[in-house]
């Protein structure tokens, strides 16, 4: 287990680890905790009541957040023909078929996400362990797997942010950088929340939130009290 530093510590002592805030004043506590001299980014882990074990309960999907994640975004493309055009148009950082698979298989992995048309597919899943672990593997619940390479393109551009439960029932999610302010960040976790909420299957029984958590890059995590984020949520 690596030594906390001393600023973390200092943080984290003033912080009673057993409370549980409500949402606002929990983001508030976050950005105020972060120390770095880079722009931290504000992460979220939800804990949701669902068993990843049933495929019904494997919650996976994607949503672009209204303010970005205020980085840009490496974005690869798998396509041929006319497609590869279409991907360089959008802003694509690397476009290729087969070459790009040989280039992944041989260790290059300079990008964040990747997109492919559904026909590129059984190429790709020959990386498909090399790039699943990383959160990288196109996949349609997604929208990353489309012929809509233009569309899928933008969206990651833009802020997209794609999530999927680990085997906990956690999903762990980048909201935006501190500098962005309690206000952006509020409005990107709404946005979250709202795609998880939209998302629960009805075969999901009890508590569908079951804990949340935020922190910033190097700073403690800070736990909510999901019973108060209803009022953040669309009906």
């Amino acid at each position: 287990m690596s030594k906390r530093s001393k600023k973390y510590r200092q943080i984290a002592d003033k912080l009673d680890r057993t409370q549980k805030y409500i949402l606002e004043e929990g983001l508030t506590l976050a950005l105020g905790s972060a120390y770095a001299s880079f722009d931290e980014t504000v992460d979220v882990a939800v804990c949701l009541g669902v068993n990843p074990k049933y495929p019904d309960q494997m919650i996976r999907g994607g949503v672009s957040l209204p303010h970005g994640l205020g980085k840009e975004t490496r974005v690869v493309a798998f396509c041929k023909g006319e497609k590869e055009e279409e991907a360089r148009q959008a802003g694509a950082d690397e476009v290729g078929a087969e070459n790009l698979v040989q280039r992944i298989q041989e260790g290059w992995l300079d990008f964040d996400k990747a997109v492919a048309t559904p026909d590129m597919m059984s190429q790709v899943g020959k990386v498909g362990r090399i790039l699943g672990p990383r959160g990288m593997m196109p996949n349609a619940k997604s929208g990353t797997v489309t012929f809509d390479l233009a569309g899928a393109i933008g969206e990651l551009k833009a802020g997209k942010v794609e999530y999927k439960v680990d085997k906990a029932g956690v999903i762990h999610a980048p909201l935006g950088k501190v500098s962005f302010g309690q206000d952006k960040i509020l409005d990107n976790l709404r946005v979250l929340l709202d795609s998880l909420h939209k998302a629960k299957p009805s075969s999901a029984k009890g508590t569908y939130f079951r804990s949340m958590a935020l922190s910033t890059t190097m700073g403690p995590g800070i736990k909510i009290d999901t019973s108060t984020i209803g009022q953040y949520l669309e009906v």
